[in-house]
């Protein structure tokens, strides 16, 4: 293969709010943390595990903005980008690395106005939605149904 690939696609919830930094120039950096989860059974033990991963994302320009605007806590969503590891010196003078994820294109999957209601408190959560459809009637059993009536005679 001539080329290499950095691509890395994720799904996860956001751990904190975009925190954005403005540059001269009109340039803007958004940074938030994704974690990303893993469950599995031990197959020794036959206990549940659970892992958590965390990543840095950096998104930049008009999408950090856009990410700043619409992303929540807590919020589901599906990121692209490149990882890219950066080199630093902290403020007692020794290197430092950090990976991140550049986001180059994210797509939220929280529906609009659910991540609104998780902020709810709970008396208001287990009230239940109104909904103005109306009320569908139970499935008939076996013996109420009408053979000629059955049109939709699909195998699934």
């Amino acid at each position: 293969m001539a080329g290499t690939i950095n691509k890395v696609i994720l799904i996860g919830h956001t751990g904190d709010e975009v925190k954005m930094h403005y540059f001269e120039g009109g340039n803007s950096i958004g940074r938030f943390p994704l974690a990303t989860n893993e469950e599995y059974t031990n197959r020794t033990t036959g206990e549940r595990v659970s892992n958590t991963e965390w990543h840095n994302i950096v998104v930049r320009n008009k999408a950090a903005e856009i990410c700043e605007k619409y992303l929540k806590k807590g919020d589901k969503v599906y990121i692209e980008g490149r990882l890219k590891t950066r080199k630093w010196t902290d403020d007692k003078g020794l290197e430092r690395y950090s990976t991140e994820i550049q986001c180059v294109d994210f797509t939220f999957l929280t529906p609009k106005g659910e991540g609104q209601q998780q902020s709810n408190t709970p008396a208001q959560a287990s009230q239940p939605v109104q909904s103005s459809q109306p009320a569908q009637q139970p499935p008939s059993t076996p013996a109420q149904t009408n053979p000629a009536e059955d049109v939709d005679d699909l195998p699934f």
